[in-house]
Parts: structure tokens; C-alpha cells; sequence
């Protein structure tokens, strides 16, 4: 069972080697390197309270074991939304991590915080992510045609109302 924490200083060799896996930019909005220090930067800037910063960056951690990293960002507080972006480590992936993390992030989200809405964009070809969005009954509600270079982007809408 996964749980998730805040991001700590000592997060940073594993925020550095994720932000600069090259493999997963054309899923995400990173397009470059991040420093050691842009990183010790954010984390310090980081008041832990979405509200305040407008996202929310959590740690996935498995047995002890730091594994990724999962977000609430783009906050609507007004319509009760946001979206959730998610890196798994290659290690770990495809040990249902990445679900587990996701419904630990709705808990959040939807009891502590009332959202009413979560959703991702995920790019086309990435199989294993649309497949945990729709294991837990996000609805695929468009095709972004172009979104990235590389690929169209799907976005996965999940509403309080039809959480199960």
C-alpha cells in the first residue's frame, strides 16, 4: 500500500533524475533540464497549501521506498477542480503503484480539499497511464488532436458525483 507525503529537501536527487528523464517530456510540460538548485529553489518556495501555491506535488512512497511523484495542479478553486499529473519511476512501473497513487490523490481531493472534479491529459500513445484513468472510471472526454509534437492528448474527466 502506497503512501503519499509532501516534498521534502531530501526529494532532490529523485526530482532530478525524473524532471530529466528526456523519455517522459512529451507527456508532460517540462521540454528541458531542471538544476539541482531550480529544484532546492521550488521546494523552498513550496508552502505545501494548494491554495496558496496553486499545486500541490506529492511523493509516492512503497514499502519505505520513494517511487515517484504525483500533482494537483492548474486549480480552479472557484469551479472546484484540477488536474492531476503523475511519474511513475521506470522501476516501478506496472505494479499498480500508479492506481493506488491516483486514489490516494481523489481521497484528498475530493474529501479533505471538495473538489468537485479531477482530470488528466494523457498523451495517445500512453497506453498504461489512460488504462489506470479508466480503471477507476474517468470518462475519456476529448481528443486534444495535436496537443503535443509528438501526439494527440486524451483528456479523462473524473466528477465527485459519479466517484465510485
Amino acid at each position: 500500500m502506497i503512501t503519499l507525503r509532501k516534498i521534502e529537501p531530501e526529494d532532490v536527487p529523485f526530482l532530478y533524475q525524473w524532471e530529466n528523464d528526456a523519455s517522459a517530456w512529451s507527456d508532460g510540460a517540462n521540454h528541458n533540464p531542471l538544476s539541482q538548485k531550480d529544484l532546492r529553489d521550488y521546494i523552498s518556495a513550496s508552502t505545501g497549501d494548494i491554495y496558496q501555491d496553486g499545486q500541490l506535488r506529492q511523493i509516492i512512497i512503497n514499502e519505505g521506498v520513494t517511487v515517484g511523484c504525483i500533482d494537483l495542479f492548474d486549480l480552479d478553486p472557484r469551479n472546484g477542480r484540477a488536474a492531476i499529473g503523475m511519474y511513475i519511476a521506470p522501476a516501478y512501473r506496472g505494479q499498480g503503484l500508479g492506481k493506488q497513487a491516483v486514489e490516494a490523490l481523489e481521497e484528498y481531493a475530493f474529501g479533505f480539499l471538495h473538489l468537485r472534479t479531477l482530470y488528466a491529459v494523457i498523451a495517445e500513445h500512453n497506453a498504461p497511464c489512460r488504462a489506470i484513468y479508466q480503471q477507476l472510471n474517468y470518462t475519456e472526454s476529448s481528443v486534444l488532436k495535436g496537443w503535443t509534437q509528438e501526439d494527440n492528448a486524451l483528456i479523462y474527466i473524473k466528477n465527485y458525483a459519479n466517484r465510485i
